[in-house]
């Protein structure tokens, strides 16, 4: 694919996009110009006393405070730290105004965005600075002790207090650098079928496309909306829904650092909530709480697949449509999506305008309607992995192979049938097996340990663990908790096993190789 050429000094991540013939094929749904700075795109063109960003605590940056804001820390991370163009930015901490104003300004210095979880350990941030090679950080001050031992002598400013004190000595204006379209806006890492994350890129371009095609077509965000939901902003689906989609149509983003589901409803209530997006346990937890939300108007469930109980149990109770949706990090957002009336519950929807999918069979052709395969994609973003050789499993003859099963209909809608992956997908969350088992086996008294997915009513699936322990150590359920908490230590918590089973002997096929399927069928007897 021929690129415009790049504006960056750092050429990191030029050098390092996938082989040409191993692109998916892209589809142009919106033209943008060939020099383009997406943080700069959404916030002109607001009123600057509109409300921008708020917090849980009630405070409010305003479209003009914002965009003076992140130009001052645009001007902090060029002028206090030498950022150049290309350079990339680790950000770390919880959903709030500044990790957002952070990420905005890192775009608008010409920067490369690396958000990450605050949940993480120190093990797993030093894999993704070992991938990424960030510049600087920039950290929640609460949570900058993990970040020093994972990734020992970057240079770190960290926020609010020492970040904000160095923006109060800068001039708020700022001359957005003019990235070219195709340069990378940001690094998204995300969990790997083999434990090692892989890091996804996504173009300026890519960070303004799904808002003008999921953002303007389905969820139809209007400049009086207060946009909220659970999902970090170091996921994409986060990402859009909390920050880009608000943020396009000059709506408000409310953003909370933690909600149990009696919060969550507390929020939506007090901040007069009218854009929900949020995964399948959220709705059903909300509904528990008995919590009256009127001034809902549209609801989003991501991350895993919406269970039509679900679905008609909230539709029940508030009148309220959710809008399924299925995307990825390798695609940056929901590709497959209907809203109203076009929604059939117990289907994801039909494909976002803007892309195509299909369903193949294991060469890549296409099925007959009603039966099972593979799901792949394309449209206007697209997967391209940081030297990453896998690469070539996402992406086949040009189009994304997203790791599902699904069956389309006459009509054009899509039904999920399972995943057909190893990836574990529980209350949103993407959960590698291999790296669980890796922090299992880093225990001494465990021998073998494989780890799948099993069915949960509540979480859709949980982390299901099989341990071998080693001879003489007993198998009790202090054992189990006391394993779940090594995972705890060692790996971000939401990773940790739900179910721990100990077994004699993982089954195994000739050459020793783990049967996983077997333990995965074990849940269906």
């Amino acid at each position: 694919m021929r690129l415009t050429p790049s504006a960056h000094v750092d050429t990191f991540c030029r050098d390092r996009l996938p082989p040409d013939d191993q692109w998916p094929e892209f589809r142009e749904f919106v033209r943008y110009p060939g020099r383009l700075n997406a943080a700069a795109e959404l916030l002109s063109g607001k009123d600057p006393a509109a409300p921008c960003l708020l917090a849980a605590d009630g405070t409010t940056w305003t479209y003009g405070e914002a965009d003076a804001t992140t130009n001052q820390i645009a001007r902090v991370l060029t002028e206090d730290f030498g950022l150049v163009p290309g350079n990339r930015v680790l950000l770390r901490g919880p959903n709030n105004p500044w990790l957002a104003l952070c990420w905005l300004g890192v775009l608008k210095a010409g920067g490369v965005a690396v958000t990450t979880m605050a949940l993480l350990r120190p093990r797993e941030i030093a894999t993704i600075r070992e991938l990424t090679e960030p510049a600087v950080a920039l950290c929640d001050d609460r949570f900058a002790d993990d970040l020093a031992t994972g990734a020992p002598g970057l240079a770190t400013s960290t926020y609010p207090g020492e970040l904000s004190g160095r923006c109060a000595r800068k001039d708020s204006s700022f001359f957005s650098i003019q990235t070219s379209a195709d340069d990378v806006a940001m690094l998204a890492p995300t969990s790997g079928t083999t434990g090692k994350p892989k890091v996804t890129m996504h173009f300026q371009r890519d960070v303004l496309a799904i808002t003008d095609t999921f953002g303007e077509h389905v969820l139809k965000v209007q400049p009086d909306d207060v946009c909220t939901g659970t999902p970090p902003l170091g996921f994409t689906y986060g990402l859009g829904g909390l920050l880009l989609f608000p943020l396009r149509a000059g709506a408000s983003a409310l953003l909370l650092e933690r909600a149990t589901p009696a919060e969550l409803a507390d929020a939506i209530v007090r901040h007069r909530v009218s854009v929900l997006s949020t995964a399948p346990i959220a709705y059903r937890a909300l509904l528990a709480t008995g919590c009256e939300m009127p001034s809902l108007r549209r609801c989003v469930s991501a991350g895993e697949h919406l269970p039509k109980t679900v679905w008609e149990d909230f539709h029940t109770a508030t009148g309220l449509r959710i809008i399924d949706g299925i995307g990825s990090t390798e695609m940056l957002h929901i590709f497959i999506g209907s809203a109203d009336d076009e929604i059939r519950p117990g289907s994801t929807g039909r494909a976002v305008p803007g892309y195509t999918a299909r369903v193949v069979d294991a060469d890549g052709h296409p099925v007959a309607d009603g039966s099972p395969g593979r799901l792949a994609v394309r449209g206007p973003t697209g997967c391209r992995y940081l030297s990453d050789p896998r690469q070539q499993v996402y992406v086949q003859a040009g189009w994304n192979m997203t790791g599902d099963t699904y069956a389309r209909d006459a009509d054009g809608y899509f039904w999920f049938q399972a995943r057909s992956d190893d990836m574990i997908i529980s209350a949103g969350y993407n959960i590698a097996g291999p790296e669980v088992e890796e922090a299992l086996l880093g225990h001494p008294d465990v021998a073998e340990a494989a780890v799948v997915g099993a069915p949960d009513a509540d979480r859709g699936t949980v982390v299901a663990a099989f341990v071998v322990l080693r001879a003489g150590v007993p198998s009790d359920e202090r054992k189990a908790a006391e394993l779940q908490e090594f995972c705890k230590a060692r790996i971000a918590p939401y990773k940790y096993p739900r179910r721990v089973e100990f077994v004699g002997e993982l089954p195994k096929t000739i050459s020793g190789k783990t049967q996983r399927y077997r333990l995965r069928e074990s849940f269906q007897q």
